[in-house]
Parts: structure tokens; sequence; C-alpha cells
């Protein structure tokens, strides 16, 4: 009897210690591959970095737009600009005036 019972403790602390790997090996595994891992937690990380400097980049590009906007409205018209504009849209320039188109 007191063997029988001591074959039932190591059968029990073997069963335990082999739960106790599986589940370490599970959530190892999970750590590292799974959907809510450090791999996916790194490439968020650069995807957020990416969009973030596209933001910055988008939101200075914004900035020049509208000041280039603010300086063309009748208000406060900019004669520089304007002249500007009208050459590069409707093609004048000046009588005395050479082009030089070079090539790409």
């Amino acid at each position: 009897m007191r063997a029988s019972l001591s074959q039932r403790k190591t059968k029990q602390r073997n069963v335990l210690g082999i739960i106790g790997i599986c589940l370490t090996l599970y959530f190892s595994y999970h750590l590292v591959q799974g959907e809510r891992s450090i791999i996916r937690l790194m490439t968020l990380e650069q995807s957020i970095t990416k969009t973030t400097m596209k933001v910055e980049k988008t939101t200075v590009q914004r900035v020049e737009l509208e000041a280039r906007v603010t300086r063309l409205r009748p208000g406060s018209l900019d004669p520089d600009l304007l002249e500007e504009r009208a050459r590069a849209v409707l093609g004048f320039g000046y009588a005395d005036e050479q082009a030089v188109v070079l090539s790409q």
C-alpha cells in the first residue's frame, strides 16, 4: 500500500510537471509567433513611425500650400506670385525674354 501511494504521488508530480512544461511551451510560442506577439508589436511600431513621418511631411506641404493660397487672395495679393502663376499657366512672358528648354 505504501508503494502504491508513493507511485501515485510520483505520477501526480510527473503529470503536473508535463502540464507545466506544455503550458510554458504554449505561451512561449504565442509570445513570439501569435497575433499579439513581440514580432507583431515591432512591425506595428515601424508602421506607426512611417505613418507619422508621412503625416508630418503632408502637414508641412499643406502649410506651404495654405501660405501660397493666402498670398493669392484678393485682400493680400502678392504681385510676384501672381506673375509666376500667370507665366506658368498661361505661358506669358516679356517680349525681350528668351526661353531655354533643357532636355531630360
